[in-house]
C-alpha cells in the first residue's frame, strides 16, 4: 500500500470512528471552501472563472488542497451560472461581485395552497417553477428545450468538478468520505425559501395557518424522497439546512416547523442514512427537541453556548460547528489557534465531534488565510485522544 493510500485510509478511518460512536485517533480535521473563494483565492476573477471552470478548476482546486490542511478535500461548491442562465432563474442570480445570490422570491402565490396540500409535485412543477424560472414559462417545446439545455450544462459541471475532485483526493491522501450524499430542506424551509417567500410566510402563519400546517405535511414524503434518491448509508449523510427556526415564535417552531423536520430526519434514517443539519442562527431555545432526533444525527451548529450543546446533545449526537468564522478575520493568529483549542476542549472528549468552522468563507474578505492555516495545523498535529 502507497504512503498516500494509507494516508486515506487512516483518515477515512477517522470519520467512520465518529459515525461508529468511537473515540477516533484523533480529531478530524474538516476545511470547506466555496468554489467561489478558492477562485479568488487562486487569483482568477470570479465572473468570468464561473463561465469557463474546465479551464481553471484543477488549478483553482490544487492551490486551495496546497494551503489549507484537511482531512477531506477543501472546496466544494453547487451552484453554478450556467444552469441558472439557460433557465432564466430568478431566485439564484448572481450579483455584480460575481456571486450567486438568493433574493426573496415568491413561487406560490396564496390561492395556490389548496393545490400544494392536494398534490405538492404537481403544483411545483405546474406552477411554482414557471414563477421562479422564465424559461419554464413558455410555450411546451421552449420548455423542453430549456430543461434539456440546463440540465446538459448541470451534468457537464459536475463531470468538470467531479473529475478534478477525484484527482485531487488521490494527490493528496483525502478520505474516502463525503459529508454529504444528498440533500433536502425541512419542509417548512422548503415553503419559506422558494414558495411563499421569509415575509408571507410570516403572514400565512398568523392568517392560514391551518393552510401551511397542511402544505408542509404535504411536503414532507416529497422531501423524504429527495434526499434519499441518492444511495443511503451509514455513513452517506443528507445535508439538510435549518432556515427559520430562530425567527418563529416557539409555539409555532412546534406546531408547524418541528413535527414535519422530525419526520423527515426519522423518514431518512429508515432509508439507511443519517441527516446532516445545518443549525444557522441562534437555536438554542430548541436543543430539547433536537436531542430527540435520532441517533448519531449530525449537528452543524453556526451559534450557541458548546458547554450547553455538549452538555445536552454531545452524548447522543455528533457536534461540529460553532468556531466563528469572524475570529479568522479579526483576531491575531495566535487568538485563533487559542480559541480552537478552548472549543475542542469542550467539544472532542468521548468523541462525537469533528472541527469545523460556524460558517463557509465566500469570498476572498471573509478570512484571513493565514490564520485559518494555523487554526488547521493545529487541529490535526494536537489534537490526539
Amino acid at each position: 500500500m502507497s504512503d498516500l493510500a494509507k494516508l486515506s485510509q487512516e483518515r477515512t478511518q477517522l470519520f467512520q470512528d465518529v459515525y461508529d460512536g468511537k473515540i477516533p485517533k484523533r480529531v478530524p480535521m474538516v476545511n470547506m471552501l466555496t468554489h467561489e473563494y478558492c477562485i479568488e483565492y487562486a487569483g482568477f476573477d470570479l465572473m468570468e472563472a464561473q463561465w469557463e471552470l474546465a479551464k481553471v478548476f484543477e488549478e483553482v482546486g490544487d492551490k486551495a488542497c496546497q494551503d489549507f490542511p484537511s482531512d477531506i478535500l477543501p472546496l466544494f461548491g453547487i451552484r453554478f451560472p450556467s444552469v441558472y442562465r439557460l433557465l432564466g432563474a430568478k431566485n439564484f442570480v448572481m450579483g455584480s461581485g460575481g456571486f450567486i445570490q438568493h433574493p426573496e422570491v415568491v413561487g406560490m402565490d396564496v390561492e395556490d395552497y389548496d393545490a400544494m396540500i392536494a398534490s405538492p409535485y404537481d403544483c411545483i412543477v405546474e406552477r411554482v417553477l414557471p414563477k421562479l424560472y422564465t424559461e419554464l414559462a413558455k410555450d411546451p417545446a421552449h420548455r423542453a428545450a430549456a430543461m434539456a439545455k440546463a440540465y446538459k450544462a448541470y451534468n457537464d459541471e459536475f463531470a468538470t468538478i467531479g473529475m478534478t475532485y477525484g484527482k485531487l483526493a488521490q494527490k493528496y491522501g483525502y478520505a474516502n468520505f463525503s459529508l454529504f450524499a444528498g440533500m433536502c430542506q425541512a419542509p417548512f424551509d422548503l415553503l419559506t425559501d422558494q414558495l411563499r417567500s421569509f415575509k408571507g410566510i410570516l403572514s400565512d402563519i398568523r392568517r392560514i395557518p391551518e393552510k401551511v400546517e397542511a402544505a408542509v405535511e404535504a411536503l414532507t414524503p416529497l422531501m423524504i424522497k429527495m434526499a434519499t434518491t441518492s444511495p443511503c448509508g451509514k455513513y452517506l449523510a443528507k445535508f439538510i439546512p435549518l432556515h427559520m427556526g430562530p425567527y418563529m415564535r416557539t409555539k409555532d417552531f412546534e406546531k408547524l416547523y418541528w413535527p414535519t423536520l422530525k419526520r423527515t430526519v426519522e423518514g431518512i434514517r429508515e432509508k439507511g442514512s443519517p441527516s446532516f443539519l445545518y443549525v444557522e442562527g441562534q437555536m438554542m431555545r430548541y436543543l430539547d427537541y433536537l436531542y430527540e432526533l435520532p441517533e448519531n444525527t449530525i449537528f452543524w451548529f453556526e451559534y450557541g453556548d458548546p458547554k450547553v450543546i455538549k452538555e445536552k446533545l454531545g452524548k447522543k449526537h455528533i457536534i461540529t460547528g460553532l468556531y466563528p468564522l469572524v475570529s479568522l478575520k479579526t483576531d491575531t493568529k495566535q487568538q485563533c489557534v487559542d480559541r480552537a483549542k478552548e472549543l475542542i476542549d469542550i467539544l472532542a472528549p468521548g468523541g462525537k465531534y469533528f472541527f469545523l468552522l460556524d460558517k463557509t468563507p465566500l469570498t476572498l474578505d471573509n478570512i484571513n488565510p493565514e490564520n485559518l492555516q494555523a487554526v488547521a495545523d493545529y487541529v490535526m498535529n494536537n489534537t490526539y485522544y
